[in-house]
């Protein structure tokens, strides 16, 4: 066995994009070197084509925002307009970063394009990515403007009572910056985006998305408010996951009855959309592709810790269900609740309880 050739595929299979020169400075190689042991791996299929694709290893790229968490947990019931003693805490969040991360935890590969800060949250925020494998390599790094952050207000129970985002960043992840990235987008199994993306680049993804042989692409809502950042022509969205109050926002109706969930379904489905899925908390979540009725199920009672990341964590699991059964939603529903439990009795926006061997116990 080629000892150098088999730490370069080590090398890719960690970073599909790591240049040549890169290979060459690790393994103390020549250029020449690194492209015979390439071509050599290229001719025995254990990498395939641009970009070193992984046979059945192609990433899931999540696009969208980071952020630090901030939680603020009330001892007691809230008082609005009154100081409330509280405990803290903070993490790494974001929704595109959670999910990221949790399927990071769960050895998938994955890699994330954000945008970060070039201050000391920012380099926590990528230096904890890359300790997990999350390629952030062609994310966007602004020296101008501070990293996002989430500022959670919790009850006693651990619910939210108030969230408050700033997350200005994530405005500078233009159709522009969405080119530059093409190449790592182009290989990806799936691609998922949350609606912290400016509308014009949701719009280029969905068109995108459109064209033969482009990744699956599945959309996780943010907040109600930012169900506007959809355009009306959802064709090219294969997957939408959101809330009840956020497909109200998204069909334009009060959804206070199953058959309102039904017709929101057929609302967004003649926009183009094909699956939905929605999350109703500890009720019954819906799911569904477009001409059919919804279906659903229910969760199981969980003691609940913190919310904070619940719904991040079940998007992760939906994803990671798609890459390995693309046609079972419901499968990928069951694994997304079993992920959102484990978080809701953490502490933590992402369970540490998360591991490669867990997946395979769903």
């Amino acid at each position: 066995m080629d000892s150098k050739k088999e730490q370069l595929l080590g090398l890719v299979q960690h970073n599909p994009f790591i240049s040549q020169q890169d290979l060459a400075e690790r393994l103390g190689l020549s250029r020449s070197a690194v492209a015979g042991h390439i071509a050599a791996l290229t001719r025995e299929r254990r990498i395939l084509g641009r970009a070193y694709v992984m046979p059945q290893r192609r990433p899931i790229v999540c696009i969208g925002g980071s952020n630090i968490d901030r939680k603020l947990r009330s001892l007691a019931s809230l008082q609005m307009g009154n100081s409330n003693p509280a405990v803290s805490s903070e993490s790494p969040g974001g929704v595109a970063r959670n999910v990221a991360e949790n399927l990071a935890r769960l050895g998938l590969p994955v890699h994330l394009l954000s945008a970060f800060g070039e201050d000391a949250a920012g380099r926590a925020l990528l230096a904890q990515a890359n300790s997990l494998g999350v390629d952030c390599s062609a994310s966007l790094i602004a020296a101008d403007a501070p990293t996002g952050s989430y500022t959670a207000v919790l009850n006693p129970d651990g619910s939210l009572a108030l969230g408050l985002a700033q997350m200005d960043l994530c405005e500078r992840m233009t159709p522009d910056f969405l080119r530059q990235c093409a190449s790592q987008r182009a290989q990806a199994g799936l691609l998922l985006i949350d609606l912290n993306l400016p509308t014009e680049s949701i719009q280029q993804l969905l068109l995108e998305a459109l064209a033969e042989g482009s990744p699956a692409l599945a959309a996780v809502a943010v907040s109600a408010p930012k169900m506007t950042r959809l355009p009306l022509d959802l064709r090219g969205l294969s997957l939408l996951m959101l809330n009840r109050d956020e497909l109200a926002a998204c069909a334009g109706i009060a959804i206070d009855r199953d058959a309102d969930l039904a017709l929101a379904h057929q609302r967004l489905s003649a926009r183009g959309l094909r699956r939905l899925i929605v999350t109703q908390g500890a009720d019954a979540l819906w799911f569904g592709t477009a001409g059919e009725a919804l279906q659903s199920l229910k969760p199981k009672r969980a003691k609940v810790v913190d919310v904070t990341g619940a719904g991040d964590a079940f998007a992760a699991g939906v994803c990671a269900g798609l890459s390995q059964a693309p046609e079972d939603l419901a499968g990928a529903c069951r694994l997304g609740i079993s992920l959102a439990r484990l978080t809701l009795q953490s502490e933590r926006t992402v369970s540490p309880e998360l591991s490669p061997a867990l997946l395979q116990t769903l």
